[in-house]
């Protein structure tokens, strides 16, 4: 066989490029083939996409929040597992949600290692993500679903998506963000549903070794980015390329670029129809980058994802959502006593400010009895407990200066009596 040059130098970079670990995202295949088995899948999306593209236009992104305010979004993990590597451990699973609340918050440690034209846009999103800790039938849950499945991989076909089919049914996905973990038996890490689409499989599908940061997990997908990727996606938001060659992602600050990127380019990396020097944003989580690589969402993106919230469109049912609360549960047993339990609750505590930024102030206010002994336990959204103390005075003031920003819980118990509050650090 006869190759000329060009088709073989083709070749050789394709074969190169094989060679090294390539990040896969199934999400653009994955719709089309739902679109293509029913047609009127796409008016629905298109319709969610167009009144996205609306209240986005018109800053702030959601009408029924401030444009600041904290958007938390209960998460159902479903480990489905095959073989004892596959029922990953908590701490794998505390590490993804410690991931997700770094990138959406623009906290990761990496994002030194964006180049400052590109850093300044970068955007706290002001959404936040915990384990659910009510189910759809009131109960205390610990946000995760462990089931054996005789299946040894799934593919990006939705039926880990079914008990019927050798996976899990999802929860009301107006109420939780419902993730598959499961190996995906091929190149692909995982995938979306977009905004609009199916309720049945709304949700994201992600491998079981590129979930978290510790554990059972490879390189160079080891730092939890395939899960923020994703759930961009489900969140509304496009490949940074559009999906497109010199596509658009519906997003004004993110830089036209001709087509994604692998592994770790070097700044700046300008294509052919970059609109400047700076050239691509090739660390913006939504181009295919390797984990180490990416390092940002854009103030335009969080605007976008934000509008998802917006009255009438397909998020906004998750502003009224109380399953990150767990003293909220009706029914079920009590959890732990190292948890967020339910007992009685006074009424005569307040704690502020809210948001609070160096200090809180936990102020008792019954009169008889404000001698009385009273613990004050901070947690975290997922449950755990970063912070415990005493008290026997009207007034008491907790260093919360060296907490991350977020949403915490507080809780004042006296006896049997407890108060307990939402909290947001700023």
């Amino acid at each position: 066989m006869k190759f000329f040059p060009g088709v073989l130098l083709l070749l050789l970079l394709q074969c190169s490029m094989h060679v090294q670990a390539q990040r896969n995202c199934g999400t653009t295949e994955y719709m089309q083939r739902l679109i293509k088995a029913d047609p009127s899948i796409n008016n629905s999306l298109n319709k969610t996409a167009a009144l996205t593209t609306a209240v986005a236009g018109q800053h702030p992104a959601a009408k029924d929040i401030a444009f600041n305010d904290i958007i938390n979004v209960p998460v159902v993990i479903h480990i489905m597992y095959n073989t004892a590597d596959q029922n990953i451990s908590l701490d794998q699973i505390q590490s993804q949600l410690i991931a997700l609340n770094n990138d959406y918050s623009n906290l990761n440690a990496d994002k030194i290692n964006t180049p400052p034209v590109f850093a300044a846009l970068a955007a706290d999103t002001k959404i936040r993500f915990c384990l659910a800790q009510v189910d759809p039938q009131g109960r205390k849950t610990s946000g995760i679903v462990r089931k054996y499945s005789n299946r040894d991989a799934f593919s990006p076909d939705d039926a880990v998506k079914y008990s019927a089919q050798g996976g899990d049914d999802g929860w009301d996905c107006k109420r939780y963000l419902n993730i598959w973990v499961c190996n995906m038996g091929s190149r692909t890490l995982g995938y979306s549903s977009l905004p609009g689409g199916p309720s049945a499989t709304d949700g994201v599908v992600i491998s079981f070794d590129v979930f978290g940061t510790t554990g059972n997990v490879r390189s160079p997908f080891d730092k939890g980015r395939t899960a923020t990727h994703e759930i961009g996606h489900w969140l509304g938001l496009k490949h940074i390329w559009g999906d497109a060659i010199c596509g658009s992602d519906e997003v004004d600050d993110t830089p036209v670029q001709q087509y994604y990127n692998y592994g770790c380019p070097s700044f700046p990396h300008v294509s052919n129809c970059s609109p400047d020097g700076n050239g691509d944003m090739y660390m913006n989580f939504m181009d295919f980058t390797n984990d180490a690589c990416m390092s940002l969402f854009t103030n335009g993106q969080k605007i976008r994802m934000r509008a998802l919230f917006a009255t009438g469109n397909v998020r906004n049912s998750f502003l009224t959502s109380f399953a990150c609360d767990s003293t909220l549960a009706s029914a079920g047993p009590l959890p732990p006593t190292d948890t967020i339990a339910t007992v009685k609750q006074v009424i005569e505590v307040k704690v502020y400010p809210n948001p609070m930024q160096s200090s809180a102030v936990v102020e008792y206010l019954g009169a008889l009895k404000s001698l009385s002994v009273k613990t004050i336990n901070i947690y975290t959204v997922t449950g755990n407990k970063i912070y415990s103390a005493t008290f026997n005075t009207a007034k008491t003031s907790v260093n919360v200066a060296g907490f991350a920003k977020g949403v915490y819980i507080f809780t004042v118990e006296e006896g049997t009596n407890r108060y307990t509050k939402k909290m947001i650090k700023e």
